[in-house]
């Protein structure tokens, strides 16, 4: 029997995470096909998504809990999620209940059709325009950038493969970017359509400053494209200085009365200034990854664990147990075959 694992990052979710797993549960009760468990991760939530996450802890033993020290982010969380699963497929979803769970069906029908990852696309989003606009220009960054297929959808509901999530958890430096991890493992992917639900409590914990630093950290993580795109900026802008130059140069000769032109300089060094810190602030950003990175400063730090033994001791119970009726089902139904065959036998036969 197959096995899935859910993770779910979790932040302000202290009254949507617990109908959330209790989706699940119902969800899964309908695939008997499939084994199970839970993988949920607090990202130092302020509110009180720690306690809820406790009490689902000890009231189902295949839930398994994750407590950051402190907020290091949904990517960073999923990253501790998928280390901590083992299922041979894995699912993301988030914790708000807007990711339909009990539609995670089609996300595994698709993976057992042969695709290696899935994600789901919305057919109406219900976030804010706000939240459109920033997931519009985080597209375009994917294409241009890590080179994602025009035609595939990046949502943060997905499913994965175990040798997806295996070369995923490879990745250790400090800013994790699991769209990109999922783009450098596999370019087997597809879409399937899921319904998008609105928000029934609370409001996005992506701010503005959030997405910016989520978009930085994903054209910096895994491309070079922007030091490539500054060497073409640069040389652009050396080309029309230099052009420029000798457009001056011939103005003086043919018209020598004309004085020289001091808001034109002034302009010239304000834009040719600004380029310059704008090339020079994106190479400080990869150095300052490098600097940070070899310092090896963590993905994230965990404050404490739950159900993370007992869960899988009772798995691993539970598995051995599905695996032993299996085994008996199968004896008896050769017994019951074997004895068929003896009675369709004619008498007198022989046996060779």
């Amino acid at each position: 029997m197959k096995k899935i694992s859910y993770v779910i990052p979790c932040y302000r979710s202290e009254h949507t995470l617990e109908k959330v797993v209790e989706e699940i549960i119902h969800t899964m009760d309908g695939m008997p096909e499939y084994l199970y468990d839970i993988v949920l991760v607090n990202d130092c939530s302020p509110d009180k998504t720690i306690q809820v996450i406790k009490s689902l802890c000890a009231r189902y033993p295949f839930i398994q809990g994750i407590d950051f020290a402190r907020n290091f982010g949904q990517h960073a969380a999923l990253m501790a999620g998928l280390r901590q699963a083992d299922g041979d497929i894995v699912i993301c979803l988030d914790d708000d209940g807007q990711t339909p769970a009990d539609e995670a069906g089609k996300l595994i029908a698709k993976i057992e059709e042969g695709y290696d990852a899935v994600y789901a696309e919305y057919e109406h989003k219900m976030h804010s325009t706000f939240r459109n606009l920033g997931s519009k220009a985080n597209e375009l960054m994917l294409r241009a950038l890590l080179g994602k297929p025009k035609e595939l959808y990046i949502s943060s509901y997905f499913a994965v493969r175990r040798f997806v999530v295996e070369d995923m958890i490879r990745y250790e430096n400090s800013y994790p970017y699991v769209i990109g991890l999922v783009l450098r493992a596999t370019r087997n992917i597809a879409n399937v359509k899921v319904t998008h639900r609105e928000r029934e409590v609370g409001s996005s914990g992506y701010t503005f400053k959030k997405l910016v630093t989520l978009w930085i950290n994903g054209f910096t993580a895994f491309s070079v494209q922007p030091l490539r795109i500054a060497t073409c900026i640069g040389a652009g802008c050396a080309g029309v200085g230099f052009i420029y130059g000798l457009y001056t140069i011939i103005k003086r000769i043919i018209l020598p009365d004309i004085p020289a032109g001091y808001s034109a300089l002034m302009s010239a060094l304000m834009f040719f200034g600004g380029m310059i810190m704008v090339l020079l602030g994106i190479l400080g950003e990869y150095i300052g990854r490098i600097y940070i990175s070899l310092n090896s400063a963590p993905q994230y730090v965990i404050r404490e664990r739950f159900n993370a033994d007992d869960g899988q001791a009772q798995q691993k119970e539970t598995e051995q147990a599905v695996r032993e009726q299996l085994r008996k089902e199968l004896m008896r139904k050769q017994q019951d075959a074997g004895v068929q065959t003896e009675t369709d036998r004619q008498p007198g036969a022989d046996t060779i």
